[in-house]
């Protein structure tokens, strides 16, 4: 869906030279044109616009005086490093442009017609007067001679056996007779010259003369082979004109063919058979095809046309047409009008063997043209929902327009057509934001013709419905209606005459203002014209655009591109350079276009579509050459680029290796986007999907997710990028459009999670609205199937780098739970009765399944009595809950009601036999219901529920209950079940295990004295009493100093004989096991309550207390630290800004100013520990420890505070094992209030330092050493600074305060008895 457009084109006129030109070549490496006349041969340079050499061939008789003479052609012979020149009269001529030498290298004596050579010139042919052809080498060595005119078919003639030949069909009507007719061949057309016409086929394998058969007077197509041999005929074909031109691919031979009411172009096969033809947009006898010309890449046909007379004294043209196909449909992309009277008459034209879009045209009055065309998708520009996606594909007198966002249709159908009265040559759409719709026409004419989207008061007969209409179908397409037609007024009428294409780069920048670029005639500049409408013309059916202003830049301009948004005009000149043009200030002024930087852009080579963009917030050229080099200003970001689109925000390109790429501009910066496209960089994100091999962007539907892509056959495939997609359906969540959003995801299997994930506060604050606007039971349930608790903005579409929004709502709550309960009540507020099924799924859905709740719902929907529009009856309820239960599930969960009723319903729809569950159930309904429950519960292994209801059946059952406590090991539920002075709760304590630290212990110790046997002494207790020679106190007072109290207590007890001080000492330390032994060894009960309890209560209190100090230690300590490091970084980053000297030694101060820095991060330590290093080793403990002071401004702040963070959390994870025993006892003597507290506190304490290590502890200082400041933002001397840093800034002797302090997560300490 592409068209051909002016690139730029060459003009020089009137060259100076005697005669009238004849025929012309090209030398590609000089950039020269050769010109052959009746006198000789010119070179001419058309750049510079002069002529180089000129040659006369009269002077040496090669042609006659008279000016008779003919060249009938001219070949650049690059191994000679001459020209071949062959004239009618039959002579060869080798000529040398540096040398002016003349070689006549060959004669024929009956003329020559034709010389031709192959395209790796290693061959030449020529056509003589006497109807043959020789070839020879490149050295004008004959090697053969053949007739042009040959009876045999050639060697790949058909072979039949006879199978369908005319003579043995059924001819119907005609009779038998029809089969031995005999064929009439027509003669050659009327204007036919009968000149031989020769084309050789890009390989140079093969060659095709085209000749009238003197036999018939037809002509004939005859293929050869290099080896001049005969290959095939063509088949007879009725009509066929001299034009030949053969396919550089290969694949088929062009020519045309007179019919009786049309004139065709058709192509031949390699065997001589039709295979395929597109009509001429002429009648019969009206147009002649003097020739037709393919292109080097063989995409583009040019056919040149001509004028038959019809009429006396009537005006006569020259038509070049420019034809291309798609998905096997031609069409016609530029006409060029010229006059067949004066100087601008057609003489020759030629495609450029090296540009394949150039085309080269001679003039009769020595006027040279060139025309650089490039392919271009027009394509309206908006980014609203009111722009249709519109693009314009030009056929002919018609512009075939496909509406995308409508529609997709494939070419060469299209949505409309616009009918124009001349060939159509470039389209325009507007570039206001609001009318990006409409569209103007420029055709052959110089007219254009501007559509406008809106109400048209009557049916425009100009626009025509395409793919999308018909009989019976209602169109709802607002197609455009022909608002006016303008011709432009150009100042010399001569101007269009000679040159077709005038204007060019046509741009409609406002509602009455047209842009467009003419280049000048004799110097390299170009104009920049604005075309206005003449006040005259408002009201006039036709009206006129006049040239109102005009602005001369230096240099050709070869594209011009518009931003719709910023009204920016940006200018590429030939050389690369890229201006601004200010057309809508009064002074028209024109400047270069500068970098973020402030220096001019300029492009490495010239590209053939540009566009402008926002990147990063600063507005740059975009632009795409023609060898798939991608610039943005001035730097090249990729080099396998096949297409590229801007849309809104974000940049759409194709390359080569079959892959789509779609970047976010607004924060995009010109590396990121190299990194992004380069090979070596491998990409799983959204921006990049494959697509199929050749694909090209159409276009990009605004304010939707659709990405139009062509194949090279024509087709076209629309996808949905990723990015594009969840861009979009992040615009409509933001929106609050969730049935938007919604049926994209759906349509597009996008996870419905990010529907909340997107936003979970918006989500949740607008629930209500979500429903309302989804309105469908089955979408909501759907939405309800795919909740998981998975936070999709961070796994699978994580949201753009500068999105604000937030990402999670309550890190504690459970998403799908606060989802399903705040959608179930919108839902009940809103209609309880329509979004039933959905309630249910709500249900379902939570973490936990509620499906208690549910079938207690479907059971009330069976008892409910009047029926309610919209309401779903219990079957309907329960055969949907079917779908998202396991059916043997909710039978269990059904029985877990005790609601018979209800277990039968579920029953119905299970595959269980009713032999099965009927007798079960009528047993079950004869019990008592406590009795009744706890069968129930024990057939559905809830156990815990099971004796709570065996309890209250009685104690006729308790045996079954201790029974059913020992199998399943339910003590902790048993010991809640009954009062702590019953005779159940003593059975139940005494039946515990003794392995755990229950309550039965003390039962166990009050009932019976079978205690341990006293430990033995340790043996360096032993060695210490018989070494020392101390009294019991002194030895006392030793044990209690160092905190030896089961020591000490055992020398009480055993040599004293003073258990009771023994026992207090036992408790001072803690040792509450011990202390217990010998209150029961002693038989002391009223110990325990006048000294055991309260001592354990107090330290319950000073745990407490002192949890509460190192949790207030810790947190002030850690927000401190926070705060320190900040001020470091600022410090530093000051210190880094400030560090380079200025003026002119700055470069030799540089290593010197680092070194300055290292000494000055060193601090006054360095020379203080010199001095204290000759004092004595208190001194230096002294010293160190002044030296990590948490004295707020202290130069190792930070330092100190680690090892005081590093303190506390080793100091707390120490009291573990004290925690585990207090805990034991607490639970031991029933305080289990405090026991609870104190667990609690200890637990939240453990969490806060474990949570926290990340943030304090972040890097070693080997890691931190190890990541110098590297990187594009980096100077030499924050590098130098960086290094510098990494030898001074840590004393090796503080290393092991980054080392974070070990929280064994798998000491024991809880009990579970207290949870």
């Amino acid at each position: 869906m592409r068209n051909l457009k002016l690139f730029r084109s060459l003009e020089f006129r009137d060259i100076q030279a005697p005669g009238k030109p004849q025929c012309f070549s090209l030398r590609t490496e000089q950039d020269t044109v050769l010109i052959g006349s009746e006198h000789g041969l010119i070179e001419v340079d058309p750049v510079i616009r002069e002529v180089k050499n000129e040659i006369p061939l009269v002077a040496e008789g090669f042609l006659p005086e008279d000016g008779s003479g003919c060249i009938v052609g001219i070949q650049e012979l690059l191994d000679h490093e001459s020209v071949c020149v062959a004239t009618a009269s039959g002579d060869v001529l080798l000529c040398n442009l540096n040398t002016h030498q003349l070689e006549c290298v060959g004669s024929v004596a009956s003329g020559i017609s034709v010389m031709s050579w192959s395209p790796d010139q290693e061959l030449v042919l020529l056509a003589t007067g006497q109807q043959t052809l020789i070839m020879m080498t490149k050295e004008f060595e004959p090697i053969m001679e053949q007739q042009i005119h040959q009876d045999d078919f050639g060697e790949s003639k058909f072979i039949t056996v006879g199978w369908g030949r005319k003579e043995t069909q059924f001819h119907g009507s005609e009779g038998r007779q029809a089969a031995f007719q005999m064929q009439m061949h027509e003669s050659a057309l009327p204007w036919d010259d009968h000149r031989p016409q020769v084309t050789w086929r890009g390989d140079g394998q093969f060659f095709a003369v085209s000749v009238v058969c003197p036999e018939t007077g037809a002509r004939k197509v005859r293929v050869w082979s290099r080896e001049f041999a005969l290959q095939s005929t063509s088949e007879p074909v009725a009509g066929l004109g001299p034009a030949l031109a053969w396919k550089p691919s290969g694949s088929l031979i062009a020519s045309t063919q007179d019919k009786p009411n049309q004139q065709d172009v058709v192509f031949f096969e390699k065997n001589g058979l039709l295979h395929g033809h597109f009509t001429l947009p002429f009648f019969k006898d009206e147009v002649k095809v003097n020739d037709l010309l393919w292109n080097a890449d063989s995409t583009v046909l040019a056919v040149w046309l001509e004028d038959l007379q019809r009429e006396e004294n009537s005006t006569l043209k020259t038509y070049v047409q420019l034809w291309t196909v798609g998905n096997y449909h031609w069409y016609l992309k530029q006409s060029l009008p010229f006059s067949t009277c004066g100087k601008s008459k057609i003489v020759s034209l030629m495609w450029d063997p090296v540009t394949p879009y150039r085309l080269h045209v001679l003039c009769q009055g020595w006027h040279y043209l060139c025309y650089d065309w490039h392919w271009t998708t027009d394509r309206s520009s908006g980014e609203n929902l009111s722009d249709m996606a519109n693009v314009a594909v030009v056929d002919g007198n018609r512009v075939l327009v496909t509406v995308f966002r409508q529609s997709v249709v494939p070419p060469p159908m299209c949505t409309y057509r616009l009918l124009l009265p001349h060939p159509v040559n470039q389209i325009m759409f507007s570039a206001h934001p609001k009318k990006s719709n409409d569209l103007a026409v420029l055709d052959a004419s110089n007219q254009i013709s501007v559509y406008k989207c809106g109400d048209s008061p009557s049916i425009d007969s100009t626009v025509k419905l395409g793919a999308v209409g018909g009989n019976g179908f209602k169109i709802s397409l607002r197609t455009p209606h022909l608002d006016k037609s303008y011709k432009i007024q150009f100042e010399n009428s001569e101007d269009e005459e000679v040159n077709p294409l005038k204007l060019g780069l046509l741009t409609w920048v406002q509602e009455d203002v047209f842009l467009a670029v003419s280049h000048s005639q004799s110097s390299p500049q170009s104009v920049i014209h604005h075309l206005t409408v003449a006040p005259s013309a408002m009201d006039d059916e036709q009206g006129q655009l006049n040239i109102s202003s005009s602005v001369t830049v230096d240099g050709v301009i070869i594209s011009l591109c518009c931003n719709s948004k910023t009204k920016s005009v940006a200018l590429q000149v030939a050389g690369g350079q890229i201006l601004k043009y200010l057309w809508e200030s009064p002074s028209l002024a024109v400047e270069p276009w500068k970098n973020p930087g402030g220096f001019p852009v300029r492009f490495p080579y010239p590209c053939t579509q540009t566009e402008l963009a926002m990147v990063g917030g600063e507005e740059c050229v975009l632009g795409l050459t023609d060898r798939c080099r991608f610039f943005i200003n001035d730097t090249e970001v990729a080099s396998n680029i096949t297409s590229f689109a801007v849309y809104d925000e974000f940049l759409l390109l194709t390359t080569h290796s079959h892959t789509c790429h779609c970047f976010c501009l607004r924060d995009a910066s010109l590396k990121t986007l190299q990194a992004g496209l380069s090979s070596s960089h491998v990409s799983n994100g959204e921006s990049l999907r494959k697509v199929e091999r050749g694909s090209r962007i159409v276009t990009v539907v605004p304010q939707d997710t659709k990405l139009i892509l062509q194949m090279p056959r024509g087709n076209l495939e629309v996808v949905h990028h990723r990015a594009l997609v969840l861009a979009q359906i992040r615009k409509w969540l933001d929106k609050l459009m969730f049935k938007e959003a919604f049926e994209c995801m759906r349509k597009l299997r996008i996870n419905l999670n990010l529907i909340h994930d997107h936003n979970p506060k918006v989500f949740l604050e607008n629930v209500e609205t979500f429903i309302r606007q989804i309105d469908s039971v089955n979408h909501i349930n759907l939405f309800f199937t795919e909740l998981k608790e998975e936070d999709v903005t961070k796994t699978m579409y994580p949201p753009p780098v500068t999105s604000t929004v937030q990402l999670s709502s309550d890190p504690d709550g459970k998403k799908v739970d606060l989802i399903c309960d705040a959608m179930r009540a919108a839902m009940e507020n809103v209609n309880p009765h329509k979004y039933c099924l959905s309630i249910l799924t709500s249900h379902v859905k939570k973490t936990t399944p509620e499906l208690e709740i549910v079938l207690q719902k479907v059971h009330e929907l069976q008892g409910s009595a009047a029926p309610v529009p919209d309401a779903v009856s219990a079957e309907e309820a329960l055969k949907y809950l079917l779908l998202l239960v396991d059916v043997n599930e909710l039978y269990d969960h059904s029985l877990g009601t005790y609601n018979f009723d209800l277990v039968l319903m579920v029953a119905e729809k299970s595959q269980k036999d009713p032999k099965e569950y009927l007798p079960f159930l009528n047993t079950l309904k004869k019990m008592e219901m406590n009795y009744q429950r706890f069968t129930i519960d024990k057939y559905l292994k809830r156990y815990e529920k099971a004796i709570g209801h065996l309890s209250k059946c009685g104690p006729e059952y308790f045996p079954e209950c201790v029974n059913l406590i020992k199998d399943k090991n339910l003590y902790n539920e048993a010991l809640k079940l009954y009062p702590p002075n019953s005779q159940q709760y003593k059975v139940c304590s005494i039946t515990c295990p003794g392995k755990k630290p229950r309550r039965c212990l003390w039962i166990l110790l009050g009932n019976t004295m079978a205690v341990s046997i006293l430990p033995l002494l340790q043996p360096k207790l032993m060695i210490f009493l018989s070494s020392a020679d101390l009294s019991h106190c002194e030895m006392l007072g030793k044990l209690a100093e160092q905190r030896k109290h089961c020591d000490a207590a055992t020398v009480l007890e055993q040599y004293a004989q003073d258990y009771e001080e023994a026992v207090l000492l036992l408790l001072e330390g803690a040792a509450w096991e011990e202390a217990l032994r010998l209150v029961h060894k002693y038989n002391r009960p009223d110990i325990i309550e006048t000294n055991v309890k309260p001592s354990i209560l107090e330290a319950q209190k000073n745990y407490m207390a002192f949890l509460d100090s190192q949790t207030a230690t810790f947190s002030r300590h850690k927000a401190r630290l926070l705060v320190v490091r900040e001020l470091k970084e600022q410090a530093q980053q000051v210190h880094l800004d400030d560090e380079a000297p200025h003026g002119q030694e700055s470069d030799l101060f540089s290593e010197t100013s680092s070194v300055m820095s290292g000494s000055d991060m060193s601090g006054k330590y360095s020379h203080s520990n010199s001095r204290i290093s000759a004092r004595s080793s208190k001194n230096r403990r002294k010293a160190e420890r002044k030296k990590h002071s948490l004295k707020e401004g202290s130069p190792l702040e930070d330092l100190a505070l680690l090892e005081a963070l590093s303190d506390v959390v080793q100091g707390t994870e120490k009291l573990k094992d004290e925690i585990y025993h207090i805990l034991k006892i607490l639970f031991l003597f029933e305080f289990d209030e405090q026991g609870r507290e104190l667990q609690k506190a200890f637990e939240d304490t453990l969490q806060l330092m474990e949570r926290s290590l990340p943030e304090i502890w972040t890097l070693t200082p080997q890691q931190s050493s190890a990541t110098p400041v590297l990187g594009p933002n980096s100077t030499a001397n924050s590098i130098m600074a960086s290094y510098q840093q990494e030898k001074t800034s840590v004393p090796v002797l503080d290393a092991e305060l980054f080392i974070p302090p070990k929280i064994n997560r798998r000491t024991q300490w809880k009990l579970s008895l207290l949870e």
